[in-house]
């Protein structure tokens, strides 16, 4: 089911189990996982694309594996908001992927998001082998990680 709403989302998703966030490219899909409490974001695996049924089964084991209750998408908007190939291409993944797992799907806004990943590569010295290497899944964690924390601020309501 891919959900229209952050409200939506959170409203499906299973008390105590982790969330993904993916980063998808052309070539790789980035992977991250979010802790128990939903709290905290960490890269996991970066999966090189070959054919969608293959690249979905790797995502669905490895989902499986980690236990994730949810799937959370990052939608690659223009700077200015809107919507060009790459976004159509990340929904097209989505409606297929939906087919094939019972998990919630949301899409967040991952304008930025490889930026800041390679930004932080950059800062924590990391060569030029390993930033190609892990840029994926930080990324998807920057992504996941502006998720978890909208949720946080749900969860704490009206003040």
């Amino acid at each position: 089911m891919i959900c229209d709403s952050i409200e939506g989302f959170a409203a499906v998703l299973q008390p105590n189990r982790a969330i993904a966030g993916l980063d998808l490219g052309d070539k790789t899909i980035g992977v991250a996982i979010s802790d128990l409490r939903r709290s905290v974001a960490t890269p996991v695996d970066v999966i090189r694309r070959e054919k969608f049924t293959l690249d979905a089964a790797r995502l669905l084991a490895l989902l499986a594996e980690r236990k994730a209750t949810a799937i959370l998408l990052g939608l690659p908007l223009n700077m200015d908001g809107s919507e060009g190939p790459r976004v159509q291409s990340t929904r097209a993944f989505a409606r297929n992927l939906e087919k094939l797992t019972p998990l919630p799907i949301f899409f967040w806004d991952e304008r930025l998001s490889t930026v800041a990943a390679e930004r932080a590569l950059l800062e924590a010295d990391a060569s030029r082998q390993r930033r190609r290497e892990v840029i994926d899944a930080v990324a998807a964690t920057y992504i996941l990680q502006g998720a978890l924390d909208r949720l946080a601020h749900l969860d704490a309501g009206p003040r």
